[in-house]
Formats: C-alpha cells, sequence, structure tokens
C-alpha cells in the first residue's frame, strides 16, 4: 500500500452539502491539515428546492484551493466525492448542465411516485426497501424527461458532475449515488425493462461501479481551477450519509454511526442486505461483501431549535441537567409527519409528562431524542439487522457533551465521539484506498476517537420505564406495530 497510511501522504476529501461546499486535506495518519470551504445557495419554492450546477464547481474549486495552498502537491495520493442523496440534474454531451440541480429534498415529482413504485415494484421489493419516496431520483428524473426536451441528454448526480470536471471527460457513477435512481445493487445493473417501461431512454444513465474503484485521474485544466495535481487518482464516492460514516470508522459488521443534526440518521453495517416490510430502512452497498443499512428519521435537533429559536443552548442545557425530569416529548423537528423508526405522515408531537418551564421542556426534548434512537435501534433489530457493535455519535448534537451521555444512558451502552467525523473527512479516508489500503485498514489508522462515555446503569435503569411509556403511547396513537411494541419491551427486559 506504498505510504498511504504515514504522514508523508495526504489524500483530499470533497463535499456538496445542502449549504457548503468542503474540501479537506488528511494525512495517512488521520491528522487534519488543513480544511476550507464556500457558501452554497439554493432556491426554495414550495415543494421544489434547486441549486445551481455550475456553483457546486466554483465553490468547490475555491474550497480546494484554498486547502491545498501550503501543501506540497507531490504528498497527494488520490481523492473522493460525496454529495447529497437524490440530487440530479440533466446534462449535454459535454457535461454542460441543461437544468438546475433537483436538491436531495425536491418533492415536486410526488405525482411520479405510484407510477415508479408500479413499475419496479419486483426490483424495489428484492433491494429491500420496497417503495420509493417523491424526492427520490427516478421519480424526479421521470419529471424532468416530461419538462424538457433535450435531445441526447444525460442524467448526472450531484457527485458526477464533479468527477466529469476534476476528469474532464464522464466517467462512471457509484453504486451509492445511483441507489436512488434504481440501480440495481445486488445484480450490479440498471433494471433495464422496468426503465424502459418508464420511458427511461437508453443511454441516459451513467455507467456505475462500486465505492472506491478508481475511475479517473485529474486533468491539467481541473488542475489549474483546484490547485489539485494533474494525475491525481479520482476515487468513485458515495453519498454525504455514508461518506460520514465511514469519517466515523462505523464499518465492521453491527457498528452504527447516529448522526445527530437538524434530524436523526442512522447508518450501520451489515453481512447481508436487510429488507424491511415497513420501508422506511435501506441499503448501500458497503466495502467488498458487506451492507450499509440506514434510515432517517424526521426527529433531532431541529426541534430545539423551532421551540427555542435564539436560545442559549449551553446555559440551557446546563439548567436542564440540573432538573433531574424525566417529561419526555415527540421531538418531531416539523408540524407533522415521520419517517424512521416508522412511516407516518400525519404523525404530531406530543408530551408525556408535566414538564415545568423552559429548563424542563428542554430536557423532555433531549429526551425524547433519545427515546426515538433508541426505538430506531430496537426497530433495527427488529428487521435482524446486527446492532450490537461499536456505536459513534457524530453530528452538531454530538457537540453537547450532557445530551450524548443522556443518550448513552437511554441506550445503556458506550459511545465513541470521534475527533473528525464529517462527510469530506469519509471521504478523504475513502480516497487513501487508491494507494492500495483497505477501507478498513485506512479507517483503522485515519479516524481518531476523542472520547468515550459508558452509561450509568442506575440512570439506564431509572429511564426504562420512560423509554417503555414512549413505546406505549406511540403504540396506543396506532404508530407501532404490536409485535414491534413487544420486541422492545423485550429487549428492555433483557
Amino acid at each position: 500500500m506504498s505510504d498511504a497510511l504515514t504522514a508523508d501522504a495526504v489524500h483530499l476529501g470533497l463535499d456538496l452539502g445542502t449549504q457548503s461546499a468542503r474540501a479537506v486535506a488528511v494525512d495517512g495518519t488521520g491528522r487534519l491539515l488543513a480544511a476550507a470551504s464556500r457558501p452554497l445557495t439554493g432556491h426554495r419554492d414550495g415543494p421544489r428546492h434547486e441549486q445551481d450546477p455550475e456553483q457546486w464547481w466554483s465553490a468547490l474549486a475555491a474550497a480546494c484551493r484554498e486547502a491545498l495552498a501550503g501543501i506540497d502537491p507531490a504528498r497527494v495520493r488520490g481523492l473522493a466525492v460525496d454529495a447529497t442523496s437524490g440530487t440530479v440534474l440533466l446534462a449535454d454531451e459535454r457535461g454542460t448542465p441543461l437544468t438546475p440541480g433537483l436538491m436531495y429534498d425536491d418533492g415536486r415529482a410526488r405525482a411520479y411516485t405510484a407510477r415508479v413504485n408500479k413499475a419496479g415494484a419486483a426490483v424495489w421489493e428484492a433491494l429491500g426497501y420496497r417503495t420509493m419516496q417523491p424526492s427520490w431520483a427516478l421519480p424526479k428524473l421521470l419529471w424532468l424527461l416530461d419538462d424538457t426536451d433535450f435531445p441526447g441528454a444525460r442524467l448526472l448526480h450531484q457527485a458526477d458532475l464533479i468527477t466529469w470536471r476534476l476528469a474532464g471527460r464522464q466517467l462512471p457513477s457509484d453504486a451509492s449515488h445511483a441507489l436512488k435512481t434504481g440501480y440495481h445493487l445486488v445484480d450490479d445493473r440498471w433494471p433495464d425493462e422496468e426503465l424502459g417501461a418508464l420511458g427511461v431512454p437508453p443511454g441516459l444513465l451513467p455507467d456505475v461501479v462500486r465505492p472506491g474503484t478508481v475511475i479517473g485521474t485529474v486533468c491539467a485544466d481541473a488542475a489549474t481551477a483546484t490547485s489539485i495535481p494533474a494525475g491525481t487518482p479520482i476515487v468513485a464516492g458515495m453519498t454525504d450519509g455514508c461518506a460520514a460514516q465511514i469519517g466515523a470508522g462505523a464499518l465492521t459488521p453491527g457498528a452504527w454511526n447516529s448522526v445527530l443534526g437538524t434530524t436523526l440518521v442512522l447508518k450501520g453495517a451489515s453481512p447481508h442486505l436487510v429488507r424491511d416490510p415497513g420501508g422506511v430502512v435501506y441499503c448501500h452497498r458497503g466495502p467488498g461483501s458487506t451492507w450499509l443499512p440506514g434510515g432517517a428519521s424526521s426527529s433531532g435537533a431541529g426541534a430545539l431549535a423551532h421551540r427555542f429559536p435564539g436560545a442559549d443552548l449551553e446555559a440551557l442545557t446546563a439548567r436542564a441537567a440540573a432538573t433531574g425530569s424525566t417529561a419526555v416529548a415527540y421531538p418531531l423537528t416539523g408540524a407533522a409527519g415521520e419517517r424512521f423508526p416508522f412511516r407516518a405522515p400525519d404523525a404530531t408531537p406530543f408530551v408525556l409528562g408535566d414538564p415545568a418551564g423552559d429548563a424542563e421542556e428542554f430536557h423532555a426534548l433531549l429526551l425524547g431524542v433519545a427515546c426515538v434512537e433508541r426505538l430506531c435501534f430496537d426497530y433495527l433489530d427488529h428487521l435482524g439487522a446486527p446492532v450490537d457493535g461499536p456505536l459513534t455519535l457524530t453530528g452538531g448534537g454530538a457537540r453537547n457533551r450532557y445530551w450524548s451521555q443522556l443518550r448513552a444512558d437511554v441506550l445503556g451502552r458506550t459511545v465513541a465521539l470521534p475527533e473528525h467525523a464529517e462527510s469530506a473527512t469519509g471521504m478523504a479516508v475513502l480516497a487513501a484506498t487508491a494507494s492500495g489500503a483497505t477501507l478498513e485498514q485506512a479507517a483503522a489508522a485515519m479516524v481518531r476517537v476523542r472520547e468515550q462515555l459508558t452509561p450509568d446503569p442506575s440512570r439506564t435503569a431509572r429511564l426504562a420505564p420512560v423509554y417503555l411509556g414512549f413505546v406505549d403511547e406511540l403504540t396506543r396513537r396506532g404508530r407501532l406495530d404490536p409485535s414491534m411494541a413487544a420486541h422492545a419491551r423485550r429487549k428492555a427486559e433483557q
């Protein structure tokens, strides 16, 4: 593997988020050498959310130039790119965008989902997620084909535009970004018959390879624009959630990364494909023969920002911690709707107990997120996903140490807080595989743990009835299947 996992090697991680484009340079021991970002702007109009694809490239190129200033070009060994899941556009044969980028949460294609789910039912069932949602890429592709007339157009996922610009030619897409466009992850192919029935023209979709495949090298023009040395290997990346999972080192079977931001997202590793009759958990392909199951809740830290806008959250946390309150609130980030650990578009927030004042209400939301997180793990266990491996906590919520400890106590398991767990870092780890390291070797060498938190057994026991009361209330409201509720109770009694 040459010097890939030494301090001499530099690996680049490029990340396209919703609000910014970010570039990081990380050495082979996991030391962050440089990081830079540039803002991205979008346009929202009802269910529509668009961005200018040209801004993705200009912002990322500027971030790369800043991050690489002062780094010896001879040290750079490779790069990988992640982007938001389900974000797509149409481009011409030269890679010039023909449409805006339809973002990951763009819901304009709702009218197309029934047709998509009827035509592809057998494939979606085989892949374990059963149905596609309006924000997935395939329904949005059908909307684009009906709304535009560009003969010879090509579908690009968000990351595909960047790799095209980096190489100066179209490169294969990765199976992670292609998942929501309908790529058959088991058979490693596009489901041509089903896509043809939906009117998707032959030649519109890109070739696809597994994440971690070297797909090209940086061309001279891109080197001038980005300061990335010409000839640098380009490694097929993954979506931002999977990239963050790599950055947290959650790659062995049973390992999980819990990302607490505006919403709660769980990503894990499994030796087998996890199929979900409820359609709320779906799997990416992982390294080798592994699978990466995961789910995204509509609950999370966004509930705090909604209820306490502009508050000093550090001070509020200190006051909340002193209350000892066991009131619990269902922490939906919006007015209604849940996606995981159950699907309920009409779900609404509720509070169990009688929190007195802002501090207790704040604590009820902290505790509510912890209860949702435990229920997610119980649901995954109910599906047969391995859940007993190492657990890392990342995202903005993980910076609140009291909250992380509370989550460990509710879960009754040790949690690790990585030093630099972010999507761009995960892509730097993946980029290290271009030099011959396996992804597991690269993660072991480059992912650093800042702190571990162990649960307080007495507090875990005291909070168990609170969690079961939360489960009972969701069952009473018809949100949980009785068999799932019974499973959660059995787990609590073990």
